[in-house]
């Protein structure tokens, strides 16, 4: 399916302010991987596990791939890409906006000693410096949601990836069991953001957190929200219960 110009996507969702997102996680970098683990009981390392695979699926094999990580945070799936893909001889970029993450990510990526198969690159989802055509595989894990235009920034992705090249796309979603969905929302918004702003000493951080992922667009949505920014074979999985889900599609034509 070819982009559709200058048509308004189907479930147009506006995301916050730029600038706001980038204070905010300048302001809980030093405490966000532990943050990260803590209040998911560690089940956001399989969901990250689960991308992997899904990319190693969609590379069919291809030796050498060039990756990129949209919105890496302190690298915790570019680490994962790279320890992945290792037989694949992956090159992985780790892209973000927010100075402090990366400086947390470069840490990381020095002390797995993967320095020379991880770049990291301080830039905007919105406004990529790569060249069309630049890579075989781009994923964002937590971080669609945060993009102040969403569909922007599908269509730089599917810029930036070669004709053939895969997304995957790991996020917040919308529970699907009913009654396990009424106990996860109760927790997610009223528990989680009282016990985030304690561990990290922002409020406001975990209270954005459920209310970001309410107003964003549900599995289904998301779905045609990708192919209106003109991926095919576009696709997902829920995972735990629908907590997350990975969704993933193909640029098939230039």
């Amino acid at each position: 399916m070819k982009p559709r110009g200058n048509h308004e996507p189907p479930s147009r969702y506006q995301g916050p302010d730029s600038h706001a997102v980038q204070r905010m996680f300048a302001g809980i970098a030093h405490r966000y991987d532990f943050l990260n683990h803590v209040l998911s009981a560690s089940v956001d390392r399989y969901w990250r596990r689960i991308a992997v695979g899904k990319v190693r699926e969609l590379l069919g094999g291809r030796s050498n791939p060039e990756c990129l990580d949209l919105c890496s945070g302190t690298g915790d799936l570019a680490l994962a890409l790279r320890r992945g893909l290792k037989d694949l001889n992956a090159a992985i970029v780790a892209s973000d906006f927010c100075h402090p993450m990366l400086t947390r990510s470069n840490q990381k990526i020095e002390a797995a000693g993967y320095s020379p198969f991880i770049r990291t690159i301080e830039a905007d989802a919105l406004a990529l410096p790569f060249a069309d055509s630049s890579f075989d595989a781009i994923t964002i894990a937590f971080g669609l949601r945060n993009l102040e235009d969403p569909y922007r920034g599908l269509q730089e992705m599917r810029r930036a990836l070669h004709p053939g090249g895969a997304l995957v796309i790991l996020e917040f979603s919308k529970p699907v069991i009913p009654v396990f969905r009424e106990i996860f929302n109760f927790y997610f918004r009223n528990v989680l953001p009282r016990i985030g702003a304690v561990l990290s000493g922002n409020n406001g951080a975990y209270e954005y957190l459920p209310s970001s992922v309410e107003k964003f667009p549900s599995q289904s949505q998301l779905v045609e929200l990708m192919r209106s920014a003109g991926f095919d074979e576009v696709a997902y999985r829920n995972l735990t219960g629908g907590i997350a889900a990975l969704h993933w599609g193909r640029r098939t034509h230039g």
